[in-house]
């Protein structure tokens, strides 16, 4: 298989810069500043380079031919704005797995980061329904997902759909990482 490290470098790269663009706009300067980071790392890297498409993230194409992928196992526990990084083994039921609401600058930061891999990946395509419809393809999957951190997902996929970007990100700015 073709590494293709130029192109995954860039993909990777123009995704962190619209998310920092995106993120200062919503007044999370440092989580701009940091978002993903750990896409440099090896692990993750240079199995993005080794799956690299152009059109979606390597990742699923490593799971299709490995079976897993390595770099988001790697991706997932060390990024915070991944709902993933929020499941742990329920309090009630040691033996069962449950998701736990996200903090709000985390959630925020994921809007801003789907948004941007929406971006990214459609280019031309890409309109403001965009995340959204990539939001209803994986609703199916996010039973882990703790009910607060789904609602407000949604909300914020649904309102930038209807709104834009320039009205959602000032609400989420102005009203919502301002709420306690």
């Amino acid at each position: 298989m073709r590494m293709h490290i130029w192109k995954h470098f860039k993909t990777i790269t123009r995704h962190r810069w619209l998310v920092r663009k995106g993120c200062f706009k919503i007044g999370l300067y440092w989580q701009g500043l940091v978002h993903d980071l750990s896409k440099y790392s090896p692990t993750e890297f240079f199995e993005g380079c080794r799956y690299y498409q152009g059109t979606r993230s390597p990742n699923n194409k490593a799971r299709e031919v490995t079976g897993i992928s390595n770099a988001w196992l790697h991706h997932k526990g060390r990024n915070k704005h991944h709902y993933e990084y929020w499941i742990d083994y329920d309090k009630k039921s040691p033996h069962i797995l449950a998701g736990y609401d996200m903090p709000k600058k985390y959630i925020a930061e994921m809007v801003v980061d789907r948004v941007s891999a929406c971006k990214v990946y459609e280019g031309e395509s890409f309109t403001p329904q965009s995340p959204l419809n990539y939001y209803m393809k994986s609703r199916k999957i996010m039973w882990f997902v703790s009910d607060n951190t789904k609602r407000d997902l949604e909300m914020f996929m649904k309102m930038y759909a209807e709104k834009g970007e320039d009205e959602t990100f000032a609400y989420i700015k102005n009203v919502y990482l301002r709420k306690k």
